[in-house]
């Protein structure tokens, strides 16, 4: 076996016959509602899909606007993007902000009726006039067309946006249905790369609707403490693993 990859069986595996809150991601849920059979063979059994290598580009657009917000947020004033939109507030400050912002932690809560204890990493809050939160999300990506929530694999953003607007008024706050993507789109059109990378900036804006996530956290519960549930037809991963068992026979 590769020494790259290796199936954690140990490491935060659902005990049905445990008592202890269950820790489950944004991430996780996520990966559910793609296939419940790949969630189950990783939740529990400890066998996860193997990991995707990091995006650091990525990883480092979000990095600078963090840090540039930060500036707007601790003197609580609007950033040029939100003037540009017409949006009318400011970064949040909160003694929880970068916490809510760090993998592993983020912000929770324990949803009873499943002892669930759900987190998710947020990129940043604002807080608008009335004093409502607005999630926002950043992406970065490098295309010529311009950037849209159109295509149907952005469904997972679009519900990454909702499970955060759904924490935060567990939470106790008021949160405004509008959320909005800060998407960074790298300009491949300059004449020389001269050691820097050049973006357009869209702010695009998502109305969210939280309705699915109860119900789909009892659907977890339900594919936890049975049997494990058949491939979907649409999972590369499963089909993939089905492929390799025809030869293997």
């Amino acid at each position: 076996m590769s020494t790259y990859y290796k199936p954690n069986r140990t490491k935060n595996i659902y005990d049905p016959k445990s008592k202890e809150p269950y820790k489950l991601s944004r991430s996780k849920i996520e990966n559910f509602l793609k296939c419940p059979k790949c969630f189950y063979l990783d939740r529990r059994l400890g066998v996860g899909q193997p990991p995707s290598y990091p995006l650091n580009l990525n990883t480092a657009v979000d990095h600078l606007l963090k840090k540039e917000f930060d500036l707007h947020r601790a003197k609580q004033k609007a950033h040029p993007l939100m003037k540009a939109y017409g949006i009318k507030a400011v970064p949040f400050a909160h003694e929880m902000i970068d916490e809510w912002r760090e993998n592993f932690k983020g912000v929770r809560y324990h949803h009873k009726p499943t002892n669930f204890i759900i987190t998710g990493a947020v990129d940043d809050l604002w807080k608008d006039t009335r004093g409502k939160i607005i999630v926002v999300d950043y992406k970065a990506t490098s295309k010529n067309e311009k950037v849209t929530l159109d295509a149907e694999w952005q469904g997972g953003y679009k519900r990454q946006m909702e499970i955060y607007q759904w924490l935060l008024r567990k939470n106790g706050f008021k949160v405004s249905d509008t959320g909005y993507f800060v998407y960074c789109n790298g300009k491949t059109d300059r004449k020389a790369f001269d050691a820097k990378l050049e973006f357009d900036i869209d702010l695009l804006p998502y109305e969210g609707d939280d309705s699915w996530i109860e119900n789909t956290l009892k659907d977890i519960k339900k594919c936890l403490n049975g049997k494990m549930p058949k491939s979907d037809e649409n999972c590369d991963y499963c089909n993939y693993r089905k492929a390799i068992e025809k030869f293997e026979k």
